[in-house]
């Protein structure tokens, strides 16, 4: 025992403090997670319904904590000013990176917390897509802002780039006019994604149109926006075409959709029996909303004629699969009950003609 107590008395003063400082640091850092765990318990059993991803934070307080340490160490030790300044130096920058994280992460948290009152996967989803749009354009943007204001700040803690790196927050004027001649494309796309967030003429999971292809959207961000074609494709577009270029919107206020199927027959089709056979169809499908079922005569030429039958559905995907199964209804219902009102092709003929012929 005596030999451990000399041992221990013969430590510098300096490395007793610094390994005091080191344990009590863990110590805070095991008791700041037990409580920050617990202050989150204690949300999560008020408010039952959101779920608050706590193990977001645990990254950047983690890398936080070792410079909040060094911090506290470097006040006991004696050291030379040259090396004093540069490990300030370090820690600074490790700081302004650590909080930035912390704050991109913050947001994260707020915006689960908030999508978490929302539901994308119901039916009436028009509301959830609007804020899961907003937020998540918002939060790319807060990204790049914290990027931008972190990179001033380090730059602001070297002495021979500092003037760079006020420029950069005070003089955003004379920096906005040299890079908007430097990269025009680059601002206009952003400037179309905070637009788009703000107007929102696309959301998340809207139904669109765009060149020619039918899909949905899956992913917005400043730059591009990314379609689900129904044959699981994916279209990446430009930002702007959807500033600059006419689109279709099937979901731009509700889901619901009107669907069309096109018939052709002959003449003598009876149509009343068409309409008895289309209100059977849809009222055996589980997937017509009970709104619009009916046939109508769009059109009439030398050989046949045009029946449109207008079918409602919930959304696109229904109204896809009820226009398919219908138009398989209906033709199948002429084929066997009234196979002579089919398209073809009538020849007649004289018979005076015919003896003339002979």
């Amino acid at each position: 025992m005596d030999s451990i107590s000399d041992i221990f008395q013969n430590i510098p003063y300096q490395i007793k403090i610094a390994f005091l400082v080191i344990l009590l640091g863990f110590i805070f850092y095991i008791l700041f997670q037990y409580f920050l765990r617990k202050w989150f318990l204690k949300i999560k059993f008020l408010i039952k319904e959101i779920v608050v991803p706590l193990e977001l934070l645990y990254g950047p307080i983690r890398f936080l904590f070792p410079s909040l340490c060094l911090l506290i160490i470097i006040l006991f030790l004696s050291i030379p000013p040259n090396i004093r300044i540069l490990l300030n130096h370090f820690l600074a920058i490790w700081f302004i990176i650590g909080v930035a994280w912390l704050i991109i992460r913050i947001f994260a948290i707020l915006k689960i917390i908030i999508l978490s009152r929302y539901k994308l996967d119901v039916k009436d989803n028009l509301e959830a897509r609007r804020i899961s749009t907003k937020l998540g354009v918002i939060q790319r943007v807060l990204i790049v802002i914290i990027f931008i204001l972190a990179a001033s700040a380090i730059l602001i803690t070297f002495d021979k780039v500092r003037q760079i790196g006020v420029s950069i927050l005070a003089s955003a004027g004379i920096a906005g006019i040299i890079i908007g001649f430097a990269a025009q494309r680059s601002l206009a796309t952003l400037i179309a994604g905070i637009q788009i967030a703000i107007t929102q003429p696309i959301r998340i999971d809207d139904v669109v149109i765009v060149e020619n292809e039918w899909g949905w959207i899956e992913e917005i961000t400043l730059t591009y926006v990314v379609i689900r074609i129904w044959d699981q494709r994916r279209l990446v577009v430009p930002i702007t075409y959807f500033i600059e270029r006419p689109f279709q919107n099937w979901t731009r206020t509700s889901a619901e959709l009107l669907g069309t199927v096109y018939l052709y027959a002959d003449y003598g089709i009876p149509v009343d029996e068409l309409r008895q056979e289309l209100e059977k169809i849809v009222n055996a499908s589980p997937i017509w909303d009970k709104r619009v079922a009916k046939i109508q005569v769009t059109n009439a030429t030398e050989k046949t004629v045009e029946m449109r039958a207008l079918i409602s559905a919930e959304n696109s995907s229904n109204a896809w699969e009820l226009r398919c199964l219908v138009r398989e209804k209906l033709i199948e219902f002429m084929q066997r009950n009234y196979p002579e009102s089919l398209p073809r092709i009538r020849l007649e003929t004289n018979k005076e003609d015919n003896d003339v012929s002979k």
